[in-house]
């Protein structure tokens, strides 16, 4: 912050104490206070007395940023380009770009951390401390931001801010991106509006939620959707949406709000498709029995394969406890799954999707079987002449995926 700023900047502070006001809920009023302050610095510069404004419009940006947004972090968060911010230090801080990290170059204190960190969770009704060292929370933009302090780490807040992109809608707009081609995005749509049961998988920052997102928006209009995470990441613009998330224990250990929890209680909620936005744990079988009720989902899930994404999800409802076993697990995932997409990010920094799976819903030594619909070849994703096997809820939606997959 250069000095102009911060003399303005404080100029500000005085006004809002003499006012009374609060600049953080009142937007357009901190736009007219930076405004006017601006301006009369820039006058009385113009005499001699203060040093030069070299950028008014710039000047007022990093006011803004200094009382209301996020300090020396907010231009990076403007950034359309920017995907993620991550700080590893005070001295170490990080962009990506296109999947590409790079330093940034910018230098702050400690301190400087905490308080933006302090900033960030103000509005979310989360904490972080020394008996809650970690936190997930969403931001007013939806970006998610995860923090991580010492004596967990070494000697520094970690500090993650994950920036969801807007621009990316439908699966449209994962064509003209190159990550899907036309026909395979034609096929997925029909699945969504057949209500299959999707399966987003891939390595993280792969484009999970970004798929799923594309997804959700081939969803009829008149389709009441919940979705549950653990914080707010999917951002749905179909017209009947009910978001929840996880809820963090108080300091009383206390109040706590899992994934499970959520997955019971939209059951109650009349949805006419359930998302989980990430599957981790024990939630998996909360999920899986929903699913086995007939009550159409998709969810995301880590995985290195899309087989291997059938075999985790196989494997973490076990966690729920030792009365579930596989001979449960295995044919109810096989049954309930219906499709499979595999997300990647390349080295290059791209996004695609590099396969479709269709579970048969036959277990075979141990197995679901599962046969390949899209699969890329020489670096294109391509129809592998397979159909899905499962073809009642296409039948009863009227649809035939045979009209996409013989083109």
């Amino acid at each position: 912050m250069t000095d102009p700023v911060r003399v303005i900047a404080d100029r500000v502070r005085e006004r809002v104490r003499r006012d009374g006001v609060d600049l953080t809920a009142d937007a357009p009023r901190a736009a007219a206070y930076t405004r006017d302050e601006v301006r009369r610095y820039t006058e009385r510069s113009l005499g001699g007395v203060l040093p030069l404004v070299a950028d008014e419009a710039r000047a007022e940006r990093e006011v803004l940023a200094s009382l209301t947004g996020f300090g020396p972090l907010q231009p990076y968060l403007d950034d359309p380009e920017v995907e993620e911010l991550w700080i590893n230090a005070p001295d170490r801080i990080y962009i990506a770009r296109d999947g590409r990290p790079e330093p940034t170059g910018l230098r702050l204190t400690d301190a400087q951390v905490r308080d933006l960190v302090e900033r960030m969770l103000q509005a979310t009704g989360r904490r972080v401390d020394v008996s809650s060292p970690f936190v997930d929370a969403s931001l007013p933009d939806g970006s998610r931001l995860h923090v991580v302090i010492p004596d967990v780490t070494r000697a520094h807040w970690a500090v993650n801010v994950r920036k969801f992109s807007r621009r990316i809608r439908d699966l449209g707009a994962l064509v003209a991106l190159g990550s899907l081609t036309r026909q395979a995005a034609e096929f997925l749509r029909m699945c969504v509006l057949a209500n299959q049961n999707i399966l987003v998988s891939g390595a993280t920052q792969s484009g999970k939620t970004t798929m799923l997102n594309a997804l959700l928006a081939s969803a009829r209009p008149t389709e009441r959707i919940v979705t549950v995470e653990e914080t707010f990441e999917l951002d749905l613009s179909a017209p009947d949406v009910v978001a929840m998330q996880c809820r963090q224990p108080s300091l009383e250990g206390t109040g706590e709000i899992t994934l499970r929890r959520l997955i019971k209680e939209a059951l109650r909620m009349r949805p006419d498709r359930l998302v989980v936005g990430e599957v981790r744990e024990a939630e998996s079988l909360d999920l899986l029995l929903a699913l086995n009720s007939g009550l159409p989902g998709a969810c995301s899930i880590h995985a290195n394969s899309a087989r291997e994404a059938l075999a985790k999800l196989c494997t973490l409802p076990l966690l729920a406890g030792r009365n579930i076993d596989a001979d449960f697990v295995l044919p109810t995932v096989a049954s309930c799954v219906d499709i499979v997409v595999f997300c990647t990010l390349d080295r290059e920094g791209r996004r695609s999707v590099t396969e479709i799976l269709a579970p048969t819903g036959a277990v075979t030594g141990g197995l679901i079987e599962a046969s390949p619909v899209f699969a890329q070849r020489d670096g294109e994703l391509r129809p592998t002449g397979g159909y899905p096997a499962k073809r009642s809820k296409f039948e009863a939606a009227g649809l035939d995926p045979a009209v996409v997959l013989a083109r």
